[in-house]
């Protein structure tokens, strides 16, 4: 398998995701925004699911003014979300779609970095919440579609923190630790006996909100805009990937 190196240099067809339905949270703005909008450019129907409608119908306004399929909004405050509602979810994809090609788990929560010596129980149930339990129980519910594709892909959005633990990046480092392992045990589960692949993709330095507030002193005009690295994401939703999975992957 040729994977491209960097993978955001992926240069993809234009009807790479022709007829595929793609769920995407964290849709509203930063990277989910880009990449919902290039998996319509390529032809996907993207469900955007995300906490603040506003965001999200800009984002759909954007679809449908650009000529693409006709997206979904789904909004859903993972942070409150219980696992009933998950299965809610899949059910309405299901009935309205028939099927889930794609799943990016791109939302998550910063949470502010501290020192382990300052125990901020809140703050660390938070992260856990919506960056570790919220993509376990939105996949687990899931499956059952994403069985029904002939190709399926789901992407965890992961961290260099989650690979090697930093000073003061303890609940966010650790969720993202845990979904890393999450991937591969979820990727090895399924590898033999479903059309899933499963992989998580380190975004690398992106010019986000998050991003500005980890690093207040770094300069954002350095960095790279989402779409720079939404082409990373196609490669792992398209047939070009297919046999591609449990790997810790690099965007840029």
């Amino acid at each position: 398998m040729n994977i491209p190196t960097p993978l955001n240099t992926y240069q993809s067809p234009e009807t790479l995701l022709k007829d595929r339905i793609i769920l995407v949270t964290g849709a509203g703005d930063g990277i989910g925004a880009a990449v919902a909008k290039d998996c319509a450019a390529k032809g996907a129907t993207v469900i955007l699911l995300g906490r603040t409608v506003k965001k999200l119908e800009k984002v759909y306004d954007d679809i449908v003014q650009a000529g693409h399929p006709e997206p979904a909004i789904y909004p859903l405050d993972l942070l409150q979300a219980r696992e009933d509602q998950y299965q809610q979810l899949a059910e309405i994809i299901e009935k309205e779609f028939g099927k889930l090609d794609g799943l990016v788990h791109n939302a998550a929560l910063l949470g502010g970095l501290t020192p382990m010596a300052n125990p901020l129980i809140e703050q660390w149930v938070k992260v856990i919440q919506v960056n570790l339990h919220a993509p376990y129980l939105m996949t687990q519910a899931c499956l059952p579609i994403l069985k029904q594709s002939a190709s399926a892909s789901v992407i965890f959005v992961s961290s260099s923190v989650g690979r090697h633990g930093r000073a003061y990046w303890g609940a966010y480092a650790a969720s993202k630790a845990a979904c890393e392992n999450l991937m591969q045990t979820l990727a090895d589960e399924v590898e033999n006996n479903t059309n899933i692949r499963v992989n998580s993709l380190d975004p690398g330095a992106t010019r986000t909100a998050m991003r500005r507030i980890a690093f207040p002193g770094e300069d954002p005009n350095t960095l790279p805009k989402p779409a720079a690295i939404a082409p990373a994401f196609l490669y792992l939703l398209g047939a070009d990937s297919e046999g591609v999975t449990g790997q810790q992957l690099n965007a840029q």
